[in-house]
């Protein structure tokens, strides 16, 4: 049992109220290192678990950004599509269409798809998005 399921069984238990009636009792050195202990085990946990989830960084800033600046028009850069690619096989994520395209082209479809997509988007990066993406 984490630490954490521990303390809420115990606050939901009626014989905390009898084990805990006197508030100023000192614990162990034994019992607090225990506490300690299964404090660590829980933020192992914790750890692992948030990395399991596979996560990419959502930074727009410094070498390892995944993201463009507001300024740079918002949205992934390719370094970042190649890491959500890689974290989600199968993906078929791509980077906006910014250059000219030939009308009827697949590209100019997936403009206009998500132009249409994203016509009420009125967030600062939403707008900065749709400035990139020409629409």
């Amino acid at each position: 049992m984490t630490w954490l399921a521990r303390q809420r069984a115990l606050h939901n238990s009626p014989l905390l109220k009898k084990e805990c009636s006197s508030p100023n009792k000192k614990r162990t050195k034994e019992e607090r290192q225990e506490s300690r202990a299964e404090r660590k085990e829980f933020r192992t946990e914790r750890r692992a678990e948030r990395k399991s989830k596979r996560e990419i960084r959502k930074t727009t800033k410094g070498k390892g950004r995944n993201f463009r600046s507001t300024e740079e028009g918002a949205g992934m850069t390719s370094k970042g599509v190649k890491a959500y690619k890689a974290k989600n096989p199968g993906s078929k994520l791509q980077t906006a269409v910014t250059g000219d395209v030939k009308p009827g082209s697949k590209a100019a479809k997936r403009r206009k798809s998500f132009c249409a997509r994203s016509k009420g988007w009125t967030g600062e990066r939403g707008k900065a998005a749709r400035r990139r993406w020409k629409c």
